[in-house]
């Protein structure tokens, strides 16, 4: 297990890499170029920028989250050849540069949905909370404003103005768009991309969908143990895998993470670990990572990563915001600290008594 943090970049990030080089427990940085819109093509010359920059640091690059897909691609519209063959090209050019690890996603429109991004706690920090009845209230052309107002000044992935000033025109091409449609375009994605994958090592890792459930009546198919497993299946190169996301998988609570985890061993080749507490139907706010404080067994959930032999990157996902501190909502510096120390003994703890 190689633990890391997400790193946003100089200029995007309010954590620096001082600060992430001084939590003892991380090896490694998942990072982005961060200014890149979907569909455009990411060049040598910029990515072994990103390499120096964390590396200058004195850390090191262990993966790319994300390079966005393009709505073409998931839509199926004429021109998703071209958008496939520049994603192609980005692959071929991190493969250069030794880059062997991409999370992506393929939720319609919306990244991730969230009704409030600092909900209070009794303890005094806020954190990410997500209400059905709430969103349901809300008319989806206002929400990214909302998401805006609430980010403390920061831009937020999947939240990027340049696409979602086009909200209206992404629901309109997504009409048509149920979800066998989603996923036969998901597959034929993958089956372009896999030959330079496996040329290069590349592991892409797919994102379940956030929540894991249908919002503002688009279709997600990255939900469950039955999607993730048609997915692994239908495009069965060891290079099409999984991102295990247990704040995503989690939010809907028939989601058996530790079954899941048995069902995709060899297929997670990189895992977001956070905690979340169901309210009621529906209805979830973001933890600290500690399983007494949520409704997910972390420790159970670790053991099933150990058990499965997974031996790749690892990060803790969104954090509280404690201390005063000013940040892109769930992703603070220090209740991720506190994530990845929490996490790290846990392994230690499964890995000297698990023999």
């Amino acid at each position: 297990m190689k633990m890391t943090m997400r790193y946003y970049g100089k200029g995007y990030d309010s954590v620096t890499l001082e600060q992430l080089r001084q939590i003892r427990y991380v090896e490694g940085l998942i990072s982005t170029l961060y200014y890149k819109q979907a569909g455009e093509l990411w060049t040598r010359g910029e990515i072994r920028a990103l390499k120096k920059e964390i590396e200058d640091g004195g850390l090191e690059l262990s993966g790319i989250e994300s390079v966005n897909i393009h709505d073409a691609i998931k839509i199926g519209s004429p021109d998703r050849d071209m958008y496939i063959e520049n994603y192609i090209k980005t692959l071929e050019n991190l493969g250069e540069e030794g880059i062997d690890l991409v999370c992506y996603n393929f939720m319609p429109v919306f990244d991730w949905t969230r009704s409030d991004l600092a909900k209070p706690r009794e303890d005094g920090s806020n954190v990410l909370a997500y209400d059905q009845t709430e969103v349901d209230k809300i008319d989806p052309d206002t929400l990214f404003e909302s998401m805006d107002k609430n980010s403390n000044g920061f831009v937020m992935p999947g939240w990027e103005p340049e696409r979602l000033s086009k909200i209206k025109e992404l629901f309109e091409a997504y009409a048509d768009v149920d979800a066998e449609k989603l996923f036969n375009n998901l597959v034929y994605f993958l089956k372009a991309i896999m030959p330079t994958c496996e040329k290069y090592g590349i592991k892409m890792a797919i994102h379940p969908d956030d929540p894991a459930w249908s919002v503002f009546g688009l279709s997600r198919i990255i939900t469950s143990k039955e999607g993730l497993v048609r997915m692994c299946e239908a495009v069965p190169s060891v290079y099409n895998g999984v991102t295990l996301c247990t704040g995503s998988l989690g939010s809907n609570p028939d989601n058996d993470i530790v079954d899941i985890i048995h069902a995709l061993k060899g297929r997670i080749h990189f895992a977001h670990v956070r905690n979340i507490k169901h309210t009621a139907p529906g209805k979830f706010e973001e933890a600290c990572h500690l399983s007494a404080d949520g409704s997910l067994d972390l420790a159970a959930i670790m053991k099933a990563l150990y058990d499965t032999g997974f031996d790749g990157v690892i990060r803790p996902d969104h954090g509280r915001m404690l201390w005063g501190e000013k940040a892109m909502p769930g992703y603070g510096l220090y209740d991720r600290a506190l994530g990845a120390a929490y996490l790290c003994g846990l392994w230690e703890s499964i890995k000297k008594y698990s023999n």
